[in-house]
C-alpha cells in the first residue's frame, strides 16, 4: 500500500481543508457568509495573512526562543492584520464596514497560528509559504462557496454587492433569480445548515472514490475457510 503524501498545494484546499477537516475559522466563516462578495473579501484577507505569516516565520526559524515562539507568533500575526484591516479600510470602506469586527478577528483564527507552529517554523521558506497559500486557498473557497449557498438560498440572488470589491465593472455581474429566497438561509442557522451540507459533500465525494471494501469481502471469506462451496479436511 502506497503511503504517499498528496501534493502540498492540494494538501491545504482539500486533504487538510482548515474549515471542513480542522474545523477552524469558524465564527467569521458562519458570521459573514450571507453574500459572496462578503466571502471573497474574508477569504482573500485570511489567505494574504496566512502567507505572509508562514514566510515570515520561516525565515526566522532558526533564530526562534522556543519559550516566547507563541507570543512571536501572535505578535506578527496582529500585526499583519491591522495592516490588512487599514488597507480594506482605506480602499473597500463599504465592505468594511460591513464585515466590521471579523477583519481584525483574523487574529484569533486557530488556523494560522497552527500553521506557524506545526509548519512554518520547520519547513524552509518556499514550502512554507506553498503550505500557507494553499491553506488559504482552502479557507477562501469554503467562504466563497458558503456565502453563495446562502446568498442564492436567502436572498435569490447570486453576486449581489460585487461593486463594493471590483468597483463599476462588477455593476452588471448581479444574477437575480426566480424566487425571494428563505429568511433562515441569511441567519445564523442557514450558516450552520449550510457548513453541515459541505462537510456531508465532501465525505460523500471521499467515500466514492475511496476503494470498495465490499467487492472483496468475498475473497476474504474464501481465504478464511467462510466462503460457500468450502470442503473441511476430514
Amino acid at each position: 500500500m502506497s503511503d504517499a503524501k498528496p501534493p502540498l498545494l492540494a494538501h491545504g484546499i482539500w486533504h487538510n481543508n482548515p474549515a471542513l477537516v480542522q474545523l477552524l475559522g469558524l465564527c467569521p466563516l458562519l458570521a459573514v457568509t450571507t453574500t459572496v462578495v462578503n466571502g471573497l473579501l474574508l477569504g482573500a484577507a485570511t489567505t494574504a495573512v496566512l502567507l505572509a505569516t508562514n514566510t515570515l516565520v520561516s525565515l526566522m526559524r532558526r533564530s526562534l526562543v522556543p519559550i516566547v515562539r507563541i507570543p512571536l507568533f501572535v505578535l506578527i500575526i496582529a500585526s499583519l492584520v491591522t495592516s490588512v484591516d487599514l488597507l480594506t479600510n482605506a480602499l473597500l470602506f463599504d465592505l468594511h464596514e460591513i464585515l466590521g469586527l471579523f477583519i481584525p478577528l483574523i487574529i484569533t483564527n486557530c488556523a494560522i497560528l497552527a500553521q506557524a507552529e506545526t509548519v512554518a517554523s520547520r519547513e524552509p521558506v518556499g514550502r512554507a509559504a506553498l503550505a500557507g497559500f494553499s491553506a488559504g486557498l482552502g479557507f477562501f473557497a469554503v467562504l466563497a462557496v458558503l456565502g453563495a449557498l446562502r446568498e442564492i438560498s436567502g436572498a435569490g440572488t447570486l453576486f449581489a454587492g460585487m461593486t463594493m470589491l471590483f468597483g463599476d465593472a462588477a455593476a452588471d455581474w448581479t444574477i437575480e433569480l426566480p424566487f425571494d429566497g428563505m429568511l433562515v438561509a441569511a441567519l445564523p442557522p442557514g450558516a450552520f445548515f449550510g457548513l453541515a451540507l459541505l462537510l456531508a459533500l465532501r465525505s460523500l465525494i471521499i467515500e466514492r472514490r475511496a476503494p470498495g471494501t465490499t467487492a472483496r469481502a468475498p475473497t476474504t471469506a474464501r481465504a478464511t475457510g467462510a466462503g460457500p462451496g468450502r470442503k473441511d479436511d476430514a
